[in-house]
């Protein structure tokens, strides 16, 4: 019988096949470890999925702290152009991580079930990365570090971020440098706290507002800071959203009070003076 034609094409003659003594795609990847890095506790189908949607939002946000960690630095030496650059590629990173919540939606409540008893206490409440980004954007509460006190070399690490500048830290840096008016207890405030309005910021970005032309570095750092703080927003919305939807009002498997929590979470905004002066405009 006829089984229609077949593709014996040969290969191009320049692609490399003998790995025996180069590195591969999967040797520079580490991609063996990656696949095998996926435990499942229950025989449920579906846990495969809320494991990997946690495993690869890791990695997004591992890139995520990469890119604000450099522009961070970037701007806080004056060097606006190239901080912007990535502050866009976090834009798109955090693009990614929205649209994770939309495939986790797909795990109804009866699934989650079959297979929560086995995270015991585990909880994306412990996710440090997570917690270095609200850090790194300028929300910081030292209380939330008790959770990794079990990992002495992780809450050194918890502890530096939190008494290191954040991004917005810098962009105000980046204003009184410019030689906009800004307080001086601003400037030099307690960076483990989290930052609080204040007047003196808000005037700053509104000279930058009101003639473009002559700040255009600033105004375009500025709408980037905008951009991320809506798509922190809109993250954390789609997270408050998708827990509602597959466990409704029970509590976290972390102890928290679950969409309650998460609800109060959204209402803490980011970069605040960037959100009030657009009234006066």
């Amino acid at each position: 019988m006829d089984k229609g034609p077949m593709d014996k094409s040969p290969l191009e003659e320049g692609i490399v096949t003998d790995f025996a003594k180069e590195m591969s795609y999967g040797d520079y990847l580490h991609v063996n470890q990656l696949l095998s890095s996926q435990h499942l506790l229950s025989g449920h189908h579906d846990e495969m999925l809320f494991i990997i949607i946690h495993q690869t939002s890791e990695l997004w946000m591992k890139l995520m702290l990469h890119e604000l960690t450099a522009a961070t630095e970037h701007i806080t030496e004056g060097r606006l152009e190239p901080s912007i650059k990535m502050l866009s590629r976090v834009v798109r990173i955090q693009q990614q991580l929205v649209q994770s919540w939309n495939v986790l939606a797909t795990l109804t409540p009866s699934d989650y079930m079959e297979f929560r008893e086995k995270l015991g206490n585990s909880s994306g409440f412990q996710s440090f990365q997570n917690r270095l980004i609200e850090f790194a954007l300028g929300q910081k509460n030292q209380q939330l570090l008790a959770v990794f006190r079990h990992r002495p070399e992780l809450n050194e690490t918890m502890m530096a971020a939190l008494n290191q500048p954040s991004i917005y830290d810098a962009a105000i840096g980046a204003l009184a440098a410019r030689g906009l008016p800004v307080d001086e207890s601003v400037l030099n405030r307690d960076w483990s706290e989290t930052y609080r309005i204040n007047d003196s910021v808000e005037s700053a970005w509104l000279t930058v507002y009101r003639d473009v032309h002559a700040y255009w570095d600033l105004y375009e750092l500025a709408e980037k800071l905008v951009d991320i703080g809506s798509q922190q927003q809109f993250w954390r919305f789609n997270h408050m959203s998708t827990v509602e939807r597959i466990i409704g009002h029970r509590m976290g498997t972390g102890g928290s009070t679950g969409v309650s929590y998460l609800k109060k979470v959204v209402d803490q905004p980011f970069f605040p003076e960037l959100w009030t002066l657009r009234t006066k405009l």
